[in-house]
C-alpha cells in the first residue's frame, strides 16, 4: 500500500520492450507481470553479451527460485544485477557464483529474501562494488554475525550508494559505518529506523549528495542531515503510515526549512508531509533557489495553511517566481485558481507538473497550457478542469510529450473533438463503465490520455480503452 501511494500522487505509466537477440546488452524491465520462464530465455539468448539486468517494480511469477542457475558458467559480462523486487527466495550458491565470475559487476541489488548472514560472503566475493542493496537487514543479534558484517564492509573500498535494508534491526547498523564517509547515495525508503539511530547514520555520511528516507526521520533528523550533509543534491522523505488519520512521527514543515538553509546544493525535493504554511514555502523557496524539482504531498487533499487556513498559493507562488530553473513541480493542499496564474507567468522552464485535488475552474488549466512554454508532460487528478480550456490549448498539446486526467471534468463530446483537431496524437478514453458512447456525451469521462507518438495508435490496449479516431470511438482488441 505503501508503494501505491508513492505512485498515486505521481501518475505513471512506463514498460521497456527489448527485443532478445545475442547482441543484447541490457534488460531493463517496468511491467506489472513477468513469467520465469522468459528468463530461462533471457539467460539462453542473451548470455554472451548481457551486462544489465534490472527489475524495477515488477510482479514476477517465480516458482523455483533457481532460475539463476540457468546462466552458464562462461557468463562473465555482467556489471548491473537488480533483482530487489522477487518476492521468492533466489539459490543463494547460484548467486554467489555468479558473483563470483562477474568480477567487474558494479551493482548488485538483493531481495528481501537473502538473509543478513549471508551478506558478508557476498561482499567479499565483490569487494569492488559501487552500489549495493542489501536484502534483509534484522536477525538475531550474534556478535558473530555482526563482526563478520562489519569486515565485509570495511573491504568495500569502492562503495559509493547504499540500498535496501528490509526489517533493519537498528543494532546492526554500526557495522556499516568505515563505508559511510564515502557513500554519496542512501536509499532507506523501505527501512523504517527510528530517528535517534538515523541521526547515527546520517552523522556518518558527510559526503551525501542523495538521501531516500521515510518520515520518521522527523524534524530532528533533518536538522542533522542540513548541520552534517553539505553536499546534499537530492532529497525524497515518504510516509511510514500513509493511511493513518493522525501523524505518529513528529515531521512538519520545520524539517524542509531546516535542509533548505543547510544544504546550499539542494536541488531536488519529495516531501511528504501533514501540513505546510505558506511562511514555510516562502522561505524555502528563497533559500534555495536553485531548484530544479520540488515536489509537495500533503497527506490530506485540499489541506490549507494550519496556520492562517488560507490556500497555499502564495507559498507555491513564491517557489515558481524564485526557482527560475524549475523543470519539475508536484503541488498539493488548498489551491485556488491564483496559483496556476503564478505558474503560467512565471514557470517558463517547467517541463513536467502534476496537479491533484486543486483549482476553482477551467481559468487554472488555461493558465498552465497558456503560460507554460517548455511543458512535456502534465498530469492531473480530481480537479474541476474541464472542456474549454483543453479546446482552446488545443495547439499546445502537439508540442507536448503527454496529457493525463483522471476524474476531472472532461466531457466525451471534448474527447472525440481533441481526436479530430489532433490526428497525430493518439487520444483515448479510459472508462471502465463501458463504452463512453452508451452515455449521453456531456457525460465526464474517467481518465483521459494523449500523448505523442510515431507508431499511429496502439493496437494492444484493454477493452476497457477507446481511441478517438474518425470521429468515433474505436475499441482496440
Amino acid at each position: 500500500m505503501l508503494k501505491t501511494l508513492h505512485r498515486a500522487f505521481f501518475l505513471g505509466l512506463s514498460g521497456y520492450v527489448v527485443n532478445l537477440s545475442v547482441s543484447c546488452i541490457f534488460f531493463c524491465l517496468s511491467i506489472s507481470r513477468f513469467s520465469m520462464l522468459s528468463f530461462y530465455s533471457l539467460s539462453a539468448i542473451c548470455h554472451r553479451n548481457l551486462k544489465v539486468l534490472g527489475l524495477h517494480e515488477c510482479e514476477v511469477k517465480d516458482l523455483s527460485g533457481h532460475w539463476i542457475s540457468h546462466f552458464p558458467d562462461n557468463f562473465t559480462s555482467l556489471l548491473a544485477l537488480n533483482i530487489a523486487c522477487l518476492g521468492s527466495e533466489v539459490s543463494f550458491s547460484a548467486l554467489e557464483r555468479l558473483i563470483i565470475r562477474c568480477q567487474n559487476l558494479r551493482t548488485l541489488r538483493l531481495n528481501h529474501a537473502v538473509p543478513l548472514e549471508k551478506l558478508p560472503n557476498l561482499l567479499r566475493r565483490a569487494p569492488q562494488l559501487v552500489e549495493f542493496g542489501t536484502g534483509a537487514f534484522s536477525a538475531e543479534i550474534r556478535s558473530d554475525v555482526f563482526s563478520k558484517l562489519t569486515a565485509a564492509f570495511s573491504g568495500c573500498k569502492q562503495l559509493k550508494g547504499l540500498s535496501g535494508l528490509w526489517d533493519v534491526v537498528p543494532a546492526y547498523l554500526p557495522a556499516m559505518y568505515s563505508v559511510c564517509s564515502s557513500l554519496t547515495s542512501l536509499n532507506l525508503s523501505y527501512a523504517f529506523i527510528q530517528s535517534p539511530d538515523l541521526v547515527k547514520l546520517l552523522s556518518q555520511c558527510p559526503n551525501l549528495r542523495r538521501l531516500w528516507v521515510l518520515d520518521s526521520i522527523e524534524d530532528i533528523g533533518l536538522q542533522v542531515l542540513a548541520s552534517s550533509c553539505k553536499d546534499l543534491e537530492e532529497l525524497r522523505v515518504f510516509p511510514s503510515d500513509p493511511f493513518g488519520a493522525e501523524p505518529n512521527v513528529s515531521l512538519t514543515e520545520q524539517g524542509l526549512v531546516s535542509v533548505s538553509e543547510g544544504c546550499p546544493k539542494l536541488h531536488s525535493v519529495l516531501y511528504f508531509c501533514h501540513q505546510m504554511t505558506n511562511a514555510a514555502l516562502v522561505t524555502i523557496a528563497r533559500n534555495r533557489p536553485n531548484f530544479i524539482r520540488f515536489r509537495l504531498c500533503i497527506i490530506e487533499p485540499r489541506a490549507p495553511d494550519y496556520v492562517t487556513l488560507e490556500p497555499l498559493d502564495t507559498g507555491f507562488g513564491a517557489i515558481v517566481e524564485n526557482c527560475k530553473e524549475l523543470r519539475r513541480l508536484s503541488l498539493s493542499g488548498l489551491l485556488t485558481d491564483r496559483v496556476f496564474e503564478y505558474i503560467g507567468k512565471h514557470a517558463k522552464k517547467i517541463e513536467m507538473l502534476s496537479i491533484a485535488f486543486a483549482g476553482d475552474s477551467d481559468l487554472g488549466l488555461h493558465h498552465v497550457l497558456s503560460g507554460c512554454d517548455s511543458l512535456h508532460k502534465l498530469e492531473i487528478r480530481d480537479c474541476p478542469f474541464g472542456d474549454k480550456a483543453l479546446l482552446a490549448n488545443a495547439s499546445k498539446l502537439e508540442t507536448m510529450r503527454s496529457l493525463w486526467m483522471s476524474s476531472c471534468a472532461v466531457t466525451f463530446r471534448a474527447c472525440k473533438l481533441l481526436g479530430q483537431k489532433l490526428p497525430r496524437l493518439n487520444v483515448e478514453v479510459i472508462d471502465e463503465r463501458g463504452p463512453p458512447e452508451s452515455r449521453p456525451e456531456s457525460c465526464p469521462v474517467e481518465r483521459l490520455y494523449i500523448y505523442r507518438t510515431v507508431a499511429g495508435p496502439r493496437f494492444d490496449t484493454p477493452g476497457f480503452v477507446w481511441t478517438m479516431e474518425d470521429n468515433a470511438a474505436c475499441p482496440r482488441s
